[in-house]
């Protein structure tokens, strides 16, 4: 009777060391599938979510750039969140290591220059995404780093009036005293500085325009945005591309609508600090 007893024992004792086991072993297998999978969505999420962050404030900073040059305000400054990556400014005299900054140039038929136009960048390069989200010349612009192709998140403030042949072009100057960067939490101050007004008609002596009128857009090779630039030229503003082909870093050249009447403006904004 005492055997019986001790062997009944023993097999609970079994018993509890086997349901112990198994319920550890889902325990240690949950927290695997969740570190496998689970975590780098986790990851993946938080990456997304500062770079839409960051898409946002970019537009925030072409509206405070918009009212600098457009509304004449003298000051601006705006506070944001910086996450996965940095805020750079890229003054427009700056040299990238391909040695051909980004530039416009302005022509007439004639091969008379009509203006000739490096702009700076004021740029979100994320670490984690490998995307960079560039406001430039009044747009914002973005590319992935690993692949072909841009696209235009925001357009800049040109317009083409067809009844008038009226064409407008802002161009947007950014600008800084140094070399700027920020990750984190940071303040973004900008003044306007410089603006330069000038307008070409087919009537005017001796701005004398000669159309057609021909656009050059030069693209950093480094940071080649040139195919958002080609659909915003082409669909926005009726130009036709001429020569060369998006996306292989090398100069473009577009024809403008029948054109009559240019008007170019020139402003410079200063990154004062970041």
């Amino acid at each position: 009777m005492t055997g019986r007893l001790n062997r009944i024992a023993y097999e609970d004792g079994v018993s509890e060391s086997i349901g112990f086991l198994l319920i550890f072993t889902l325990v240690i297998v949950g927290i695997g599938l969740v570190t496998l999978y689970g975590y780098p969505m986790l990851l993946q999420q938080q990456v997304s979510a500062d770079e839409q962050i960051m898409e946002k404030n970019m537009i925030v900073l072409q509206n405070d750039v918009k009212s600098l040059a457009y509304k004449t305000i003298p000051y601006k400054e705006t506070s944001l969140k910086i996450g996965g990556g940095t805020l750079s400014v890229f003054n427009s005299s700056y040299t990238p290591p391909s040695g051909v900054p980004a530039a416009i140039t302005i022509l007439d038929n004639n091969g008379d220059l009509i203006d000739s136009f490096q702009s700076g960048d004021l740029m979100y390069l994320s670490d984690s995404a490998g995307t960079d989200v560039s406001l430039q010349n009044g747009a914002v612009v973005k590319r992935h780093r690993v692949e072909p192709g841009s696209v235009m998140l925001a357009e800049p403030r040109w317009f083409y009036d067809g009844m008038t042949k009226t064409m407008v072009i802002n161009l947007i100057n950014i600008t800084s005293d140094e070399m700027l960067s920020r990750a984190g939490v940071g303040t973004v101050q900008m003044s306007l500085g410089d603006m330069q007004f000038q307008k070409f008609s087919v009537d005017d002596v001796p701005s004398t325009l000669h159309p057609p009128v021909y656009l050059k857009y030069t693209p950093n090779k480094n940071q080649d945005y040139s195919i958002a630039w080609d659909n915003y030229f082409r669909r926005s503003l009726g130009m036709s591309l001429t020569s060369g082909t998006p996306g292989n870093g090398l100069e473009l050249q577009y024809q403008f609508p029948d054109t009559t009447t240019l008007v170019v403006k020139q402003f410079e904004v200063n990154i004062r600090s970041l």
